[in-house]
């Protein structure tokens, strides 16, 4: 090759690169300065994260203003993606348990595998387990050891022995459960110590992505008080966020009621989230803007008083723990449940209503596996849900019946009693007594079944059924809460369970057996409405909705009617005056009058429970009572109703129901 030529090839190549270099330069250029704001713009923008502002949940109140449920302030611990290393989940995870552990703190762990080995599901865990096996892909025969080890494929856990594979694995569950991502952190613990909070901000450098988050706790002031009605949050499940995603309103990381007020009033306790922008520059942080400030949710002013609700649901254990300790066999030795209900008869507000046994809602995660396999099934709600025979308690109601349509014409038509009822040849049910000719006041203060057989027999069920309708019998309760509708002895419900209606059957419901079945909730509105002579009122549990901060008032519920039986009101003097009459038994000596009427209804075998209502005072009713007691073996509630009643009048050593109180709501 001669030299010219190769002179003359060098400097094309040079003009090339001259060349190359120079558009480069220019698109480099322009790029910076002609265009530069609008890339770095667009750089910001890509990099911005939407956050939520979580509302504070709306609290709770007694009818007093008195606190039930209420927002503490908090320190949770969470995990941001934004800032997170890829691919450091599980060493940054093996930091903060060496942290937690050595201050003596715990973290969120739901995974429903014991954290000791040899490893098992956690007893009475039956749907978490279930929702776990479905999350991961496995049969539901699957054994815990083909859950352990798919979780530690797929979370790679491989090389950390079985104890840490299984913590790991806790956190690394709930964090998906959570749905984990650049827009929702992940709390890995609640409530933790500002002490802890100090020592992980203090730590930061070799923890990236984890920060404090000043946050708030639900305080359930007094767990134990009305926990059934009180209810209890919790996090959102994979299949209740199907549903709840398409309002627009929760994230994946969200809590909402489960049971309870918390799960019925959850649109108003609720709020609205407020929405954060955070804007990243070459991975860190620039800004941070709150755009929409959070709408903290209502708080509910419930029905009950506090105090007497404690008075009840004490006075129940108090009476069942007598009873297992002192009664004979069979004769409530054996009392397993019992439950109480306290209404104001004129507005038809739930005063109290308790079931016995109980727990509390501090402690509820806890001692769920053992409260959920009790066989004295403490996490039902007796008052509301529990479907009782009433026994005699119903021939109040059958008095009224019977004045009302003529059967008896008026307070001195007699029945006679001969210990044993002989209209029908082939059924002829006994009397625990011998009364001879007696009359509608006299039967209902000794219980006379053959008085009140015979009434029952010339009404015939239609006309017992109309009126047991009227007072709330086997109809829907529409309160605020879920309520069983109970049932009423009828020759179609026999039919439907393939049973003949006999002449004997009208016998039976004539005195509360049969297949009539009503809850504690039913036999307070239905003694409420004999107190009330005729005048049904709707329960509620709900007083008022209020704003947060209690500057407004969202709504107030009013007394309302349900029906108005349209019987003359003399017909309940007279049925009162038999009441009074059995109180006498137990209340002789008592300062208020006081109308009663017990029961021993056969349920349970050789078994009997014991069922009394009651209301007072008898000559200008207040307060109606319904109690239960199952298993009670006919031994009178006397015990129950006097501390209510001692308490709401403040004629014991207790304090009246709220009447020193400085009263929040009026």
């Amino acid at each position: 090759m001669n030299h010219s030529s190769f002179k003359l090839r060098s400097l094309l190549l040079g003009v090339l690169i001259l060349a190359v270099f120079c558009m480069f330069s220019l698109r480099l250029m322009n790029m910076q300065v002609v265009d530069g704001a609008s890339y770095a713009q667009e750089a910001k923008v890509r990099a911005s994260v939407v956050q939520t502002l979580q509302a504070a949940r709306g609290e709770m109140v007694d009818r007093y203003g008195r606190p039930l449920v209420v927002n503490e302030s908090c320190f949770d611990i969470v995990f941001d993606k934004t800032a997170m290393i890829k691919g450091q989940d599980n060493e940054i995870i093996l930091k903060m348990f060496d942290l937690f552990q050595e201050a003596g703190e715990s973290w969120i762990d739901n995974l429903p595998i014991s954290q000791t080995q040899p490893f098992a599901f956690v007893e009475g865990a039956d749907s978490s387990v279930s929702r776990l096996k479905k999350f991961l892909e496995l049969q539901e025969y699957a054994t815990v050891a083909d859950v352990m080890l798919s979780l530690v494929e797929r979370y790679e856990l491989e090389e950390y022995p079985p104890a840490v594979q299984r913590l790991v694995a806790g956190v690394r569950y709930e964090m998906e459960q959570r749905g984990y991502s650049i827009n929702l952190p992940y709390t890995f613990a609640s409530n933790v110590s500002k002490e802890l909070v100090t020592t992980i901000s203090e730590r930061s450098d070799e923890l990236p992505g984890v920060r404090e988050n000043e946050s708030t706790t639900r305080n359930y002031v007094s767990g134990d008080i009305a926990p059934w009605i009180i209810g209890l949050i919790g996090p959102i499940y994979q299949e209740e966020y199907q549903q709840l995603k398409e309002t627009g309103e929760y994230q994946l990381n969200d809590w909402i009621g489960k049971f309870g007020i918390e799960r019925a009033y959850e649109s108003e306790l609720r709020g609205k989230n407020g929405q954060r922008r955070i804007e990243i520059l070459n991975g860190m942080v620039e800004d941070v803007v709150d755009e929409v400030e959070p709408t903290p949710g209502h708080t509910i002013a419930l029905t009950i008083d506090k105090n007497l609700q404690a008075v009840v649901q004490q006075a129940l254990a108090d009476h069942v723990k007598n009873l297992n300790e002192t009664a004979e066999p069979y004769l409530g030795k054996e009392a397993e449940g019992a439950t109480a209900v306290v209404l104001d008869v004129k507005t038809g507000d739930i005063l109290a209503a308790a079931n016995y046994p109980s727990y509390n809602l501090q402690t509820y995660n806890q001692d769920y596996a053992s409260l959920s396999q009790d066989p004295l099934s403490p996490l039902m709600n007796r008052a509301f849900n529990g479907a009782y025979t009433p026994g005699s308690i119903y021939k109040p109601g059958m008095a009224v019946t019977a004045l009302a349509e003529g059967v008896l014409e008026d307070r001195y038509s007699t029945v006679p009693c001969n210990h044993v009822y002989t209209y029908y040849q082939d059924y002829q049910p006994r009397c625990l007594g011998y009364h001879g000719n007696i009359n509608v006041m006299d039967a209902i203060k000794n219980s006379c079944n053959i008085f009140f057989y015979d009434v029952g027999r010339r009404l015939g069920v239609e006309a017992i059924n109309r009126y047991s309708t009227m007072m709330g019998f086997g109809q829907p309760v529409n309160l605020e809460l879920a309520t069983q509708s109970g049932q009423l002895a009828s020759p179609e419900l026999s039919a439907s369970h393939g049973r003949e209606w006999v002449p004997g059957d009208v016998l039976q419901a004539s005195i509360g057996q049969s297949e009539t079945m009503a809850t504690p909730l039913q036999l307070a509105s239905y003694v409420a409405t004999i107190a009330n002579k005729g005048v049904r009122m709707q329960p509620h549990i709900i007083k008022s909705i209020h704003s947060y901060s209690f500057e407004e008032i969202i709504s107030q519920t009013q007394p309302s009617v349900v029906c108005d039986m349209g019987v003359d009101e003399e017909v309940f003097e007279i049925v009162t005056e038999g009441m009074e009459r059995m109180a006498s038994f137990w209340f002789a000596d008592y300062p208020i009058r006081v109308a009663t009427k017990t029961g021993t209804p056969q349920t349970y075998g050789e078994f009997t429970n014991s069922t009394f209502i009651s209301f007072a005072p008898a000559d200008d009713p207040q307060i109606a009572v319904a109690v239960v007691v199952e298993k009670g073996g006919g031994e009178v509630c006397t015990p129950i109703v006097r501390r209510i009643y001692d308490f709401y009048f403040g004629l014991g050593q207790t304090d009246s129901s709220g009447a020193e109180e400085q009263l929040l709501l009026q």
